[in-house]
């Protein structure tokens, strides 16, 4: 089986149209770029979670054939926006030989997509599988169940995924998929100490005000202990911290840091990450400094990882 991290982004991706705060800048001069948040799982079947406004390009860029499966983790445009882009798998193939794509979401989730993607279901491209937390369902060649998960009152129908699959007889593996959230009201007993947990990190600092609901690497890092991972990925990065004296910290985007993340001995606080080398770095120093013991990377658009 094989991860591909489709995007890492935020709901806007990064670098930000008409923005030049120095998060931004320093990915224009780096050529660095982060689509929004998407995954595909690959093995025998071909499973896809979230399907953003990038996913043309990213499944062109990934060579993904028709997915076996989709799932959707909310009603949010930059997670299920896309999903017109399924019809091309059916507009390409001989007449009367496609069979509608499975789509598995809460009902919440769908009382709102079906208004926007109602006609996929109608024109036969689309399948949509109303889901229950806390229940195992098989699609797409795996093991999956949906947890709740706290992403405010615009996303009522918000979840996470865990996913189980078989790797040898008898021997499996688990992936914890959390997606947007500012809390989690239950975590699951299966859900613990997974092979991989795939973690949301819109801020680096938790914000005095946390409005859209987003989770940030400072309050992260007490999810992570919960869940144990074996291995866990940082995704869903934004770009809404505020960078020492940048003078695009009065955007509306920006975020003013409830207590800015810093060492243990009250240094001062860690400098705002502005591209993948930094991100790299702060964790890498985040987790040294308070001698946290388990593995953790950052994500990046496109990076494949063999499980």
């Amino acid at each position: 089986m094989e991860l591909t991290f489709l995007g890492t982004g935020g709901a806007w991706g990064l670098p930000e149209i008409a923005c030049g705060c120095r998060i931004c800048k320093k990915m224009r001069e780096l050529g660095e770029k982060r689509n929004r948040t998407a995954l595909l799982l690959r093995g025998e079947k071909t499973v896809l979670i979230d399907c953003g406004p990038d996913i043309r390009d990213q499944i062109a860029r990934n060579a993904i054939e028709r997915p076996d499966a989709v799932f959707i983790t909310h009603e949010h445009g930059d997670h299920f926006i896309g999903m017109d882009d399924l019809f091309a798998f059916k507009r390409n193939v001989p007449r009367d030989t496609f069979t509608p794509i499975p789509v598995y979401l809460t009902e919440k989730s769908w009382e709102i997509i079906r208004l926007r993607f109602g006609y996929l279901e109608q024109m036969g491209v689309i399948t949509p599988r109303l889901i229950d937390t806390g229940r195992w369902f098989e699609a797409g060649g795996l093991e999956a169940m949906a947890f709740k998960t706290d992403h405010g009152k615009t996303a009522a129908g918000s979840v996470g995924f865990l996913f189980r699959f078989e790797v040898s007889r008898g021997a499996t593996k688990r992936i914890v998929y959390t997606s947007d959230f500012v809390d989690i009201p239950q975590i699951p007993e299966e859900a613990v100490s997974p092979d991989i947990l795939v973690i949301q990190s819109f801020w680096l600092n938790e914000p005095v005000e946390n409005r859209p609901s987003h989770m940030s690497l400072q309050r992260a890092l007490r999810f992570i202990e919960l869940f144990s991972p074996k291995m866990t990925y940082i995704t869903h990065i934004g770009d809404a911290d505020m960078v020492a004296g940048d003078p695009w910290n009065t955007c509306l985007k920006k975020y003013q840091p409830k207590d800015p993340l810093g060492t243990p001995s009250g240094d001062l606080p860690y400098p705002i990450p502005c591209c993948q080398t930094d991100w790299e770095k702060t964790l890498e120093r985040v987790l040294s400094d308070r001698r946290l013991t388990f593995k953790a990377a950052v994500a990046f658009d496109d990076l494949k990882v063999r499980i």
